[in-house]
């Protein structure tokens, strides 16, 4: 199993931004993010009190590797493995500001994704950072790739493959980000689309298509609901199970969309296989999307 060595992988805590990135810096990025406004030094969302950030689970679709019992029991202070490859596209489980931490310790490579009154992501033993310190980002932007490769550089200890991920509370405590994103369903996982309900598909609608794909189909797009010809590249790819023989180049045609037709028959579509999305097309594939394992 390519898990880590919990008792000697991420038993620090990377919570003090680096010189040259202040708090003040990191607060305001995080401000910008969320529409936060800072008053006196705390950043609150306007007209919420103390809002928890809202956060998903971008690596639903990875084997768990190592739970956050497994990293207690070995004497971490706690951390989720999921098993992934080398190279790995990373989504930002939520909105605030970048901070990279490279040779971490244990961990490895590290990026701390500053959130909303001060909770905090990291994401360890990466291969690979891809945006400056300071960067503002939203939930699903690529913030760095995976590693964990014994030996390889940023894997800190890790003794195979995978990610970890761990949330900081704001006083500094490190937390399960499982259970956080199981007590806060306001927050934790993208929303139902209403395409189910009125037959238009729009922003959140392609939302949970892009991670629906990023789960089966390779995907490594933003999930941020404007399909491009990668979303559509690996919608085609998806669609081979359901009929599609055409190419993979992300130019949907009727062939592709007869697909989705047969895929959405198996959710209340009754209509013609005719490649002409409609209302009651859109209803079906809607249905699918909206399962809890897309979220």
């Amino acid at each position: 199993m390519n898990q880590e060595n919990p008792s000697r992988c991420c038993g620090g805590d990377a919570g003090q931004p680096q010189a040259g990135l202040s708090r003040r810096t990191l607060l305001r990025g995080t401000a910008l993010t969320t529409g936060a406004l800072a008053v006196g030094g705390v950043v609150g969302l306007p007209g919420i009190a103390h809002a928890a950030p809202s956060i998903y689970n971008p690596f639903s679709g990875y084997r768990i590797t190592g739970t956050w019992q497994d990293h207690l029991n070995s004497g971490s202070l706690g951390g989720i493995d999921f098993g992934m490859g080398v190279g790995t596209n990373l989504p930002a489980c939520g909105a605030g500001t970048i901070q990279n931490i490279p040779n971490n310790g244990t961990g490895g490579h590290t990026v701390t994704i500053y959130h909303a009154d001060g909770y905090r992501s990291q994401y360890m033993h990466l291969s690979q950072f891809l945006l400056a310190n300071g960067t503002a980002v939203g939930a699903g932007t690529i913030v760095g790739r995976s590693g964990g490769a014994v030996g390889a550089p940023g894997s800190g200890s890790s003794t195979g493959p995978h990610l970890h991920w761990h949330m900081i509370n704001p006083s500094g405590v490190r937390i399960n980000p499982l259970t956080y994103v199981g007590q806060n369903p306001g927050g934790g996982g993208l929303p139902k689309t209403s395409t189910e309900q009125d037959g238009i598909p729009g922003p959140i609608f392609y939302k949970r298509m892009q991670n629906w794909l990023r789960i089966t189909s390779g995907y490594t797009g933003p999930i941020d609901g404007v399909p491009g010809v990668n979303t559509y590249a690996a919608l085609q790819q998806a669609m081979r199970g359901y009929g599609y023989t055409g190419p993979i180049d992300g130019v949907p045609g009727t062939n592709t969309w007869k697909a989705v037709q047969r895929l959405a028959s198996g959710y209340g579509y009754t209509g013609p296989i005719d490649g002409a999305m409609g209302p009651n097309s859109w209803r079906g594939f809607a249905r699918f999307l909206n399962e809890d394992r897309w979220n």
